[in-house]
């Protein structure tokens, strides 16, 4: 039994845009909003882009990492676009901790009632700790996050959830699994070439789940397609 590392992409990613709340994830939220968000922002001169900035913190991140987590030999790792999938993971590999690094907690917006229903990117790491699939979560907030640990009060009173800095992990924590998501409802398309190359500078094989490839292409579309996306 080893622990879980789930790494979301929106980590490393600030903005004063707009707050973006939870979607569900399909392809109007992963592609088509990013393109609809554009199109407004050009309509009243401005360029969607300068409202996102990617943190210099992934060149070298994994070193980090390394420096304080042990790898299991036999380590497996996941990539896909929605966070949900770290419930599965973590249980499928028998982790009995996560280490989650994240600009949300992921345990539930809107109290414990939040656990009853079904996993969702939103709440997998609150229905793991409610059905004792795991034992702990500890939450590495994103420096950008706009939560707090005291929004989550009724988790934080049953569960047991530290909310540490990334400087105050100790080390020799063995890792049997990591899980990579791309959150590409809350993640810009422009970023996922440099998602990519972050995924391949840990420098381990993994297997990619429901990552689709999102194009990003906002000078040779057409006016009709412009229409569309503006009605989304």
């Amino acid at each position: 039994m080893g622990s879980l590392l789930s790494i979301d992409w929106d980590y490393f990613i600030s903005t004063n845009y707009e707050t973006i709340y939870s979607y569900v994830e399909n392809k109007k939220s992963l592609l088509d909003t990013w393109y609809k968000r554009y199109f407004q922002e050009k309509s009243k001169g401005r360029n969607l882009l300068n409202y996102f900035q990617l943190s210099g913190e992934i060149e070298g991140f994994w070193k980090k990492i390394q420096r304080v987590f042990k790898f299991d030999p036999n380590i497996k790792v996941f990539v896909s676009d929605s966070h949900a999938l770290s419930y599965t993971i973590a249980k499928e590999c028998d982790c009995k901790e996560v280490y989650l690094f994240d600009a949300h907690s992921d345990l539930g917006y809107g109290g414990l009632s939040s656990l009853n229903f079904s996993v969702t990117c939103a709440n997998w790491l609150g229905k793991l700790l409610s059905e004792k699939n795991i034992e702990r979560a500890t939450i590495i907030y994103s420096p950008y996050t706009k939560e707090k640990q005291g929004d989550f009060y009724p988790m934080n009173k049953v569960f047991n959830i530290n909310y540490l800095k990334f400087n105050d992990l100790c080390g020799d924590i063995t890792i049997s699994a990591i899980h990579i998501c791309r959150s590409g409802a809350w993640s810009p398309p422009w970023y996922d070439k440099k998602f990519v190359g972050f995924i391949n500078g840990l420098g381990l094989p993994y297997k990619v789940i429901d990552c689709p490839i999102r194009k990003w292409d906002t000078k040779n579309i057409t006016f009709s397609e412009q229409i569309q996306y503006l009605m989304v």
